[in-house]
């Protein structure tokens, strides 16, 4: 990552934080009364091959496991109403921001993967992972609806880890690759732009 990439990831988080204190403080008294606790999911992710991270989220499901599969169709019933929304605004992203200052991630890059894919496909994500994770990405605003209407197909544990492996993962490391040789900050800002655009797209639709 460089320099310039580092220091306005810094700065937009920070700016961020500031903006979104009121609205998470919100957020999180009614995901506490609604749902009770815990108010955040952490999962392990990797952001190199050899390097995993803990990825925070605001929980979505109404019991917070990980099965160490990509999320398919089969776990549906476990999303909550309030979850629901958060997913179809990414709300449920914010808590990354921590990532990001942290440093485990950046606004713009790969979506960061499971260990298992990792391990899997050690060619693909050796390649993939040379950019920092991101909340958002190439793959993310391209490939995100159809990833979702393939997973929502997905009746169990197996069919999801299948369809991932085989559909999503070349598909998705193809994309990332594309931005990782074209990344810039006004690529970067193009894509932050297009993917709050289909946030925004969505909520209308809802």
């Amino acid at each position: 990552m460089s320099w310039q990439k580092r220091v306005c990831d810094v700065v937009l988080a920070c700016v961020l934080a500031v903006i979104l204190a009121v609205p998470m403080m919100v957020i999180l008294a009614v995901l506490l009364i609604r749902q009770g606790r815990p108010l955040f999911y952490v999962s392990e992710r990797m952001k190199g091959p050899d390097q995993a991270f803990a990825l925070w989220k605001l929980r979505t499901m109404a019991v917070a496991t990980d099965d160490g599969q990509a999320t398919g169709g089969y776990k549906a019933g476990l999303i909550t109403p309030a979850g629901k929304w958060l997913r179809e605004t990414r709300f449920d992203e914010v808590p990354q921001l921590w990532n990001i200052l942290r440093g485990d991630m950046s606004f713009v890059g790969p979506r960061p993967p499971l260990r298992a894919y990792v391990e899997r496909f050690p060619a693909v994500y050796d390649a993939v992972l040379q950019s920092r994770p991101g909340v958002t990405g190439l793959a993310t605003l391209k490939f995100h609806q159809h990833e979702a209407r393939l997973m929502a197909q997905c009746a169990s544990a197996a069919e999801s880890d299948r369809i991932y492996a085989q559909r999503c993962v070349p598909t998705k490391a193809r994309l990332d690759l594309i931005y990782q040789r074209h990344q810039s900050i006004a690529f970067d800002l193009a894509l932050m732009a297009g993917t709050v655009g289909v946030i925004l797209g969505r909520k209308g639709n809802c």
